[in-house]
């Protein structure tokens, strides 16, 4: 599935709506998302799963082909925890 499935999703069931209307709002939910994940927010999506934020440290780590020891900065990663409904 893509966004313009889920677009046409929304258009079918919501006849009163354009297209692009449909776009439009799917576009909006999934900019609020990364705007949510980028501040580090959690989020969970009642029925589907949870996208968590995870904070990583900075670690010594080692060049694979070097074999030098490098520093590795602190980063953020996202995971997906489906529900319990979906499977």
């Amino acid at each position: 599935m893509i966004k313009t499935d889920l677009a046409k999703a929304v258009y079918e069931t919501h006849g009163g709506i354009s297209q692009k209307e449909a776009r439009e709002i799917v576009d909006l939910i999934i900019d609020q998302l990364k705007a949510a994940l980028v501040g580090g927010k959690n989020i969970k999506l009642s029925g589907f799963g949870s996208l968590n934020v995870i904070h990583r440290r900075a670690r010594s780590g080692r060049n694979p082909q070097t074999g030098d020891r490098i520093r590795l900065e602190p980063s953020k990663y996202v995971t997906f925890r489906p529900s319990r409904k979906v499977f």
